[in-house]
């Protein structure tokens, strides 16, 4: 732990840091445990660069903090011989976004490295195709994603449009750790960057390249053409990103009845209408749904800030129900869809392949397999997927279709490397009106995948462990579980055991090990008889620990009784390790 009270004191009497920090700063002193939560240790990197609260310390997200970061981005970018390339960099709707996008612009620029900024708020996957269409050598993205208001984060992403990856990850935070004192980090002005040749604003050349891409993604326009006027949509973006491209890629692929909730149409850092935005959560939707009644509307969207998550409700005719659909849901209906459009039109390769995360849902295997396509898993996190796209690059083996995680996350094609809520958008509207011309809902889509499949229900369950304190007990539970392997969860028996953090998989009935195949990753997977399943990770981006899992049922009812009574027998078996 850091000396925090010496750093605390460094920040109130060096000239460096500006008076409205050290007046935010003279307001705790005194307060001995809210100094060491913003001083004991360094905001560190997880599986999307930085993320924190906004405030002032060396653990908190500020303007020192995002120079400290991009000047060891610089430097690692030098000694990779990539500083003629540039950088990229867009940012959201969050408190602060702009200042921060400004400032690594001003540090990349005095390191004498061009930043290409976007004019004004863009979404994530447009900036993970930027870095690639501009020839970056890196990209900065400025969000939190889904956290709170008082959250702001910073991603990086690699040349290939992907956020980093090993060696990068590490080379990058080893060049961030060593720079201790913050006052050393370059900065300039902007006249002095522009004046220098390295920086430019950027904005509606990319965006018409990138929707252009978007757009290319529509397998049947013929559905679309036919189901235009019919399709009732509702959509938000959650006060994000997302209005305007979303909008606009509907609109352009023919979509004439599309409504935005209006109290959440304009981008706001406070998310007034929510008490976080976050697609995942009911309450994000209470708006959407209210809107979708008086209108009949057949589907109801909703992106999150960096338009990169797309949660979604699809009407029952049956019922005249809104159900939600999870990302597991959104994700396979999606995958079988975009499958089975292209296997109808002979474009599914030899070499196909669908993508999936080590925690995501057992029905994109089934899937796979059922058009033939191979399955790979990749370990927890979108750069992943995207690490897999360069790999079939860099080979020439293995033809991307489609990939997918549980977090409502999922990408169609290459020209992005992150998951793409603006493409899903469009795919899920296309799908909707292909489904119409049979007479189908999304939701009938989505029961006739199950009655083909099976019914594979998945959830998740995670407890919020904050604090030093906090960290200590997710590595606790952590200890505790990878050396006490259970024999059975819920009355499942443990078949095999898989220790991501070990790079072994161990048969129970046999003991024999073999590896994983996949990087090191503190991450405990068990299957159990039956097609069941559980896997607890400590989250990359926030506080918490992870408890996914799912079951097969043979029906709806049957899948989600099973899960519910899994979710029981998990959180039981947590409560014994609290």
């Amino acid at each position: 732990m850091k000396d925090y009270m010496k750093i605390y004191e460094e920040w109130l009497s060096n000239p460096y840091f500006d008076e409205k920090t050290k007046e935010e700063l003279r307001a705790i002193a005194g307060n001995e445990n809210e100094i060491k939560e913003r001083f004991y240790m360094d905001l560190e990197f997880g599986t999307a660069g930085l993320r924190g609260i906004i405030g002032a310390g060396i653990n908190r997200m500020n303007i020192y903090v995002v120079r400290r970061a991009t000047q060891g981005l610089a430097n690692y970018i030098i000694k990779q011989g990539g500083a003629d390339k540039g950088v990229a960099i867009a940012f959201d709707s969050r408190h602060m976004s702009p200042e921060f996008a400004e400032e690594a612009a001003l540090t990349l620029a005095a390191n004498g490295i061009k930043a290409y900024k976007f004019e004004s708020l863009r979404p994530t996957p447009e900036l993970s195709f930027a870095v690639r269409e501009l020839g970056c050598i890196a990209g900065i993205n400025i969000t939190a994603s889904h956290n709170p208001p008082e959250y702001n984060g910073y991603k990086v992403y690699w040349e290939d449009g992907a956020q980093f990856t090993p060696p990068h990850d590490k080379g990058v935070t080893e060049e961030v750790l060593a720079i201790e004192d913050l006052s050393t980090v370059k900065t300039t002005t902007v006249e002095e960057a522009v004046k220098a040749g390295k920086y430019q604003i950027i904005g509606a050349e990319i965006d018409d390249k990138y929707i252009a891409q978007v757009k290319a993604q529509v397998v049947n326009q013929d559905a679309i053409d036919k189901m235009q006027d019919s399709i009732k949509i509702v959509y938000t973006p959650l006060h994000g990103t997302g209005n305007i491209p979303v909008r606009r890629a509907l609109k352009e692929i023919g979509f004439t009845h599309v409504t935005v909730v209006p109290e959440q149409e304009l981008p706001d850092g406070d998310f007034p209408t929510v008490s976080y935005p976050n697609p995942e959560s009911k309450e994000a939707f209470e708006l959407g749904l209210k809107l979708a009644k008086e209108q009949d509307a057949d589907l109801v969207l909703a992106t999150d800030p960096d338009a990169d998550r797309l949660g979604v409700y699809v009407k029952d005719t049956k019922s005249g129900e809104y159900i939600p659909l999870t990302g597991n849901m959104s994700g396979s209906l999606l995958c079988e869809y975009v499958l089975s459009q292209k296997k109808a039109r002979n474009l599914i390769p030899a070499d196909g392949q669908v993508v999936k995360s080590i925690v995501s849902t057992n029905l994109i295997d089934e899937v796979a397999k059922a058009y033939g396509v191979e399955l790979v898993e990749v370990l927890t996190g979108f750069k992943w997927i995207g690490q897999q796209i360069l790999k079939n690059e860099r080979t020439g083996k293995g033809t991307y279709l489609f990939g997918m995680e549980e977090s409502y996350g999922c990408l169609i094609g290459t020209y992005a490397r992150d998951k793409d809520a603006v493409s899903a958008t469009v795919a899920l509207c296309e799908a909707a009106a292909y489904y119409k011309t049979k007479n189908m809902t999304l939701w009938d889509a989505m029961i006739d995948m199950y009655e083909k499949y099976g019914y594979c229900i998945d959830a998740v369950k995670s407890i919020g462990l904050s604090g030093i304190e906090g960290l200590a007990k997710i590595q606790s539970i952590m200890d505790y579980l990878r050396n006490n392997t259970p024999a059975e969860i819920g009355g499942y028996k443990v078949v095999s055991a898989r220790d991501y953090k070990l790079d072994t998989i161990k048969d129970m009935a046999t003991g024999k090990v073999k590896p994983t195949g996949l990087p090191s990753s503190n991450v405990l997977y068990y299957d159990m008889e039956g097609g069941v399943w559980v896997c607890v990770r400590p989250s990359g981006t926030e506080p918490k620990i992870k408890f996914y899992y799912g079951v097969k049922g043979t029906s709806l009812e049957d899948g989600q009784k099973k899960s519910e009574e899994l979710g029981d027998a998990v959180m039981a078996m947590v409560d014994k390790l609290m």
